[in-house]
Parts: structure tokens; sequence; C-alpha cells
């Protein structure tokens, strides 16, 4: 079989005009980069729409290094809906360069399941990510200058906790010490480097429903704190205008198709892992004003993806899926039964009914925000027939649907079945409410109790004195009602990266407390996690290259 990259390069693309056509969108409205990409503007967003669509999330059980295939599952069953005669849109977040680079490759699907063109929406597409850093860094330079032009007065800050972003991983950018050498090079800080997605400017990006509610969440974003305890935001800086000008352009969603010519909007791209993991708002509520099924996804496994779409997008959004999707594979389960990982690809019923237990949990992690579920798998070549079978009995037995996904070798035709159960499970038995882990009015330590106890299955949660004080210091500056990302890892429901499967009586353990003001949600980080990921032994960029005009190695 071809490679992603070739797949992609086969494919003759359709203008952006006629795909946005196809979608509803005249051609009048949108903002064109190029032949293949346009940018649509927030202001064709219709409530009265967004209220009729079918929002399906797809989301994964945990995630392991034999991968899951989730975004190609998202597109796969829009292209299978396209086929059997549905208005259909995929909604997805923009890839980083930091993975794309580094681990895990492209994120625009793969095989004849992609959104495309692949190279430029892997790459620097159109320049959102870009706008994001230079918005923060803006920030953090105007906050030095600042810091630099108070000192010796009463204006000047306690602590400073903005720090700045790069979208690359970078480990020995993590913590930094600034303004060295002397006294006209800036105060000497202590600072460092998060990964763009993780910036609070990402997260506002993909919550704020427009450019007004964008600048209004800059205005409030924490810089530091005086010697009083009070805080110091960017509107104290007065440059929340000048901010939301560099991201004028970026709060638009971007348009673009899929292998097979339907439409596609791609917005905004925070982790799940260290972040809320979801497209944006604006992005979702487009797509669901211009299509009947509107297909979404949430990075990682559904403990964080998942979890964070519902307890945070959908409750400031106030959209809710009819129907979520939860994307497995064979080889993952068999990891989660304890198979070597050489050895996931041969035949293992027994190892694979051990993995069935993480697949249980995330159903019934799903089912406690009632919502209707279904199971697809990605299908291989060396999947048995015994194997599926099994999985499918399985599902069976949990009260939930089943379908196979072989859109990564066929396209649309190979998710058509997928589909058909898809749009009959909607019909049948659609999520008509969404349930909270917790409530608004919970204390910060409770929603953090409620999310690893009821969904990550932890005996009891230990905070840290660093992240207790912290906690303590929000819930007196009146930030409790905020709700809660924690940051961990993706590949375990415990803060433990190996503990795969359903690990049982572990301590989640919460090492620092983040408030981000502007998009009015509170980090707990736990465990080891990094906000700025570092490199494998052998980075993907060492596979990327350009021969003769074109660009190879992408995936």
């Amino acid at each position: 079989m071809k490679t992603d990259i070739e797949i992609a390069r086969s494919i003759k693309l359709e203008h952006i005009s006629h795909i946005a056509e196809k979608a509803g969108i005249d051609e009048e409205e949108i903002h064109q980069y190029g032949k293949h990409i346009a940018k649509i503007p927030v202001s064709l967003i219709d409530e009265q729409k967004v209220n009729k669509s079918n929002l399906i999330l797809v989301t994964a059980i945990t995630p392991t290094k034999a991968g899951i295939g989730k975004t190609t599952t998202s597109i796969g069953l829009a292209l299978g809906l396209n086929k059997i005669g549905k208005n259909v849109v995929v909604a997805l977040r923009e890839p980083s360069l930091g993975p794309c680079f580094g681990m895990k490759g492209g994120a625009a699907g793969g095989g004849y399941a992609q959104v495309l063109p692949m190279e430029d929406i892997n790459l620097h597409f159109t320049g959102d990510f870009h706008a994001i850093t230079s918005a923060h860094n803006m920030i953090t330079a105007l906050l030095d200058n600042y810091l630099y032009r108070s000192r010796g007065t009463d204006r000047y800050l306690k602590e400073v906790v903005w720090k700045r972003v790069l979208d690359v991983n970078d480990r020995s950018l993590r913590y930094i010490v600034t303004g060295l050498n002397g006294s006209e090079n800036g105060v000497p800080t202590e600072s460092g480097f998060d990964i763009t997605p993780a910036s609070e400017i990402m997260a506002i990006l993909c919550l704020a429903k427009d450019l007004e509610d964008l600048k209004r969440r800059i205005g409030k974003i924490i810089l530091g704190y005086y010697a009083n305890g009070e805080v110091f935001t960017v509107n104290d800086l007065e440059v929340a205008g000048s901010i939301a000008v560099l991201l004028k352009d970026a709060i638009n969603p971007n348009l673009v198709q899929t292998t097979e010519h339907s439409a596609a909007i791609i917005h905004g791209g925070p982790f799940a892992n260290i972040a809320h993991g979801c497209n944006s708002i604006i992005a979702t509520k487009m797509a669901m004003s211009h299509a009947d099924y509107v297909i979404t996804e949430a990075g990682f496994g559904a403990d964080l993806g998942a979890e964070k779409f519902f307890n945070i997008k959908c409750r400031k959004g106030g959209i809710s899926p009819k129907l979520t999707v939860i994307v497995a594979t064979t080889q993952a389960l068999k990891m989660h039964g304890n198979v070597p990982v050489e050895s996931i690809k041969e035949n293992n019923m027994e190892g694979l009914k051990r993995g069935f237990a993480n697949l249980d949990k995330h159903i019934s992690n799903m089912k406690s925000f009632g919502q209707s579920v279904m199971v697809a798998l990605n299908r291989y070549g060396f999947d048995s027939d015994a194997e599926i079978q099994a999985i499918k009995e399985h599902c069976e037995k949990q009260g939930v649907g089943f379908a196979l996904n072989d859109s990564f070798t066929k396209g649309g035709e190979g998710a058509v079945d997928f589909a058909k159960k898809v749009v009959s499970r909607l019909l049948e038995n659609p999520s008509d409410k969404l349930d909270f882990t917790y409530e608004n009015a919970d204390s910060i330590e409770e929603k953090i109790n409620k999310i690893a106890k009821n969904i990550y299955g932890a005996a009891s949660v230990r905070i840290e004195n660093k992240a207790r004080k912290k906690l303590e210091k929000l819930e007196k500056l009146g930030f409790s009602e905020y709700p809660v990302c924690i940051a961990k890892t993706q590949y375990s429901f415990s803060d433990n990266a190996h503990a795969y499967g359903v690990p049982t009586d572990f301590v989640i353990n919460i090492n620092d407390i983040i408030i981000n003001n502007g998009a009015e949600f509170i980090v707990a980080v736990a465990g080891s996690i990094m906000r700025m990921p570092g490199l494998p032994a052998v980075p993907q960029a060492k596979f990327i290259d350009i021969i003769d005009g074109n660009v190879v190695g992408l995936s």
C-alpha cells in the first residue's frame, strides 16, 4: 500500500470554493489561502442550526505505542456518512510541529481517510499556531518591559507566573534564566517555555465565541501577583486589544477537504494531556451550522480528551454530542492485556480478553456522562475473524454498538457499514442529556477528587504542599467555580505512564496548580507530566525531507 503522503499526493484536489459550496457557504464569504485552503468568518455560525445538528464525538481507549487511529476513524466516519448520502462535516484540531517532527508524526488522518492538503495542514497551515505563539510571547515581552520599568517601585511584581511558548519539542527550554549580562538586558528572572498547544492563548482561542470574547478573555490572563497578593493581568498592561489584533485572522476556522472531497473544518490544537484537548468551539459550531452530521474528536484516551470535552468544552459552549464513539484496535487491547509489544500482531485471545477491562472502563465512563456509546474497531490485515467476533460479542454484552472501520485501506467504502450503524444508533438511542462529573459550585479539590476517583478510578488524591498553597490562594481569589483540567500522562488511567490496563488502588499526585483565568479553567498538574515535551531518540524529523520539490517522510 502507498504511504500516507503518496496517497495524499495522488488525489486531485477540488478548488476550495467548490468545497465551501458543498457545505452551503458562499464563495464570497470565505478568505482563500491559495486554491485548497480557506478561512471561514465566525459570523457564519447559526445557533439555530447548531441546535438541530447531530454532533458525534470520537474518542478512544487508552493509547499505546501501537497507536489507535482516532483521527483516521473520525475522517473515515465522515467519508462513510457522505457515501450514504448524509450531509456531514468533520471538525478536527490542527497538528503541532512538535509531535510532527518528534515522535508522533503528522495528524491529518491516514491511508485513504485523510484531510488534504496534508503537507500544508501538518506544517505551517494558515499560521494559526504562529499567531498564538507570537501573541503569547508578545505578552511576555511587554511584561518583561513592565518589570524593567517598575524596578524599585511599589508597582513591581512579587511573583511572575507567565512563561514563554514555542511550537517545538525542546526540553532544554523548560527552565531558563532571562535578563542576564547587565541591567540593560532586563531583570534576571527564572522563566521557561511550554509548547504552544499548552499556551493559555491556545485554550482561549478554542473556548472564545468571537473576537470580542477573545479580547475579553485575553485581558483577564493573570501574569503575576503584587506583594499584597492582588493579581496583575493583561488588562493592567493595557494591551488586550493589541494582542487580539495578532489573532484577528487566527480566530476564524480553516476549511479544507477530505480524500473524497467532503468538507473538513480544522481549528485550534491544545493537547489533551497538558491542556483540554479539543478543537475550537467556533469550529465545532461552524460545522454544526452547515451539516446535519458533525464528527469531532477529543485528544488521547477518553479519560483525558472526552472528559475535558464534556466537562469544559460542552459546559462552556452549550453543546452536547448525541453519540460517543470509542476507537479500539486489537493491538492496543492486547497491550492492555499485558501482551509484549513485539507479539501484539499475533493471535492471542486470552491477552485480547484481558485488555477488555480497559475498554470497559472507558465505556462505563462515557455512560456516566449520559452518552449513547458505540465501539469502532480499526481493522488491520492481521486481525483474525475470531478476535473481531470476540470484541463484537463483548460489546453486545456491554450494551453498546459495534462497528468495523476499514476506511484506512478503502476510504469511505470501508466505513459504509460503520456509518449506517451510527445513523441507526442515533435514531434508536441518541444521547438526550449530558451529566457532568462535577458541579460548578464544587470546590477545586472536590472537582479534582471527582475526576480522579470517578473517571480514573484512583483510590485517593495527594495534593503536594506547593499545589495546596496555590489551590488555597485561588479559592480565596474566587476562582473555585472554574472547571478543572488535569494534566496527566495519556498512557494510563493513573499518573504512572507504565501502568497499562486498568490500575487499581493508586494515588493521583497533584504537584502544581495553574490558573488559566482567561480560558476560565484551572490546570492541576499530576505526576511527572511535562508542558514542554522532549524529543525521542529517533525523531520523526530524520525522515522528513524535500526532494525535487516534494515533501517526503510526513505520516
